[in-house]
């Protein structure tokens, strides 16, 4: 992103929403309310008829032309699949992108709902049905622009530009960069063999609405090449007994439209904490916007770094107990021997 984008988006305010709108040919009110997004600019305007769109003006320097047009299009072929999601308006001249400013951005139509805080065993059914239906769509063809959830994507570039731009305590250097590592080559190792196809990518509970039409999933902006356990485990996150009861109920109904594969779960624990280190990374990425440094006050301080690399070590730790390969219901592999272990065993300089 140049300083004219950064400056420009940073300082969007509604009154140039608005006048965007009325440059697409909308009518509308007046009303125009920021709607919660770290990552873009997402308005909800309310037109003269009464009807609601919701506008979102992607980060600039984040995605190209290309890697927002293949959100698009997954997100049409979706609807056209009726699977229920929110596919963006086309505007008069046929497009979905219009740019402003260095600016690209979008408009959807507003999805009424709330979040779903638990799920019933019934709508668990629904959900894992949905999400199989949208890896047919996503295996139907490759996605060219978008990045793949890979170990060096999720893993060793969010380390280097931390290592880079000394956001990491010297304290914890050593230790952080071995857990890192050790996450990525635990993983692709895993990865190697799964199929990879397009997928939601972010599927929490938050980009999940459930109103009178029923579900209706969400923000596509993170979406990529992945594999299909990481929609898996980002609604059914939990590892106690009862987690694992909900993931079953949800991949007995998966497996109705799509093959799952249980070896497929073992990937599950190295992706939880691939999301720990990619997280850390978007943060740092973002500290030049005004916004981050009250939003995450605590990153960068040493108590920060001190969680976020117990929590990699202490996972880790769990992998290696035998615990996090596989529940033990799944597991597949010939147990080995149990021996005393400690940090030395899992951590080297590189």
């Amino acid at each position: 992103m140049d300083k004219k984008d950064k400056n420009t988006f940073y300082e969007l305010d509604q009154h140039a929403v608005l006048s965007e709108m009325e440059k697409c040919g909308f009518s509308v009110s007046g009303h125009c309310m920021a709607l919660n997004s770290y990552e873009n600019r997402v308005y909800d305007i309310r037109l003269e008829d009464g009807a609601h769109i919701v506008a979102k003006f992607y980060r600039p320097g984040r995605w190209s032309m290309e890697q927002i047009q293949e959100e698009h299009d997954f997100l049409f072929q979706l609807r056209d699949a009726e699977i229920p999601v929110c596919a963006p308006v086309l505007f008069d001249d046929g497009t979905s992108i219009h740019e402003a400013d260095g600016i690209y951005y979008a408009v959807w139509p507003r999805t009424g709902g709330r979040i779903t805080d638990e799920f019933t065993d019934i709508q668990l059914g629904m959900l894992g049905r949905y999400v199989a239906r949208i890896h047919n769509t996503g295996a139907a063809e490759k996605c060219s622009h978008r990045i793949s959830l890979t170990g060096e994507n999720y893993g060793l570039k969010p380390l280097r530009f931390l290592l880079d731009n000394d956001f990491i305590p010297g304290v914890f250097i050593d230790r952080y960069t071995n857990a890192v590592n050790e996450v990525v080559r635990l993983y692709d190792g895993l990865s190697a063999g799964v199929p990879f196809h397009r997928v939601h990518g972010d599927c929490h509970h938050g980009n999940l609405l459930n109103g009178n039409d029923g579900f209706f999933f969400l923000d596509f902006d993170d979406f990529l090449n992945g594999p299909a356990v990481q929609d898996v485990w980002m609604i059914v996150p939990a590892r106690d007994p009862h987690g694992l009861h909900q993931r079953e109920v949800f991949l007995d109904a998966y497996r109705e439209f799509r093959d799952f594969s249980n070896s497929w779960l073992a990937l599950i624990e190295p992706l939880r904490m691939l999301r720990f280190i990619h997280y850390a990374g978007w943060i740092a990425r973002r500290w030049t916007d005004p916004a981050f440094p009250h939003i995450f006050p605590h990153f960068g301080t040493d108590q920060y770094w001190e969680q976020e690399t117990r929590d990699l070590e202490n996972q880790l730790e769990y992998i290696y107990s035998k615990k996090g390969l596989l529940p033990d219901e799944y597991r597949k592999i010939e147990e080995e021997p149990e021996s005393d272990l400690t940090n030395s065993d899992f951590f080297w300089d590189m």
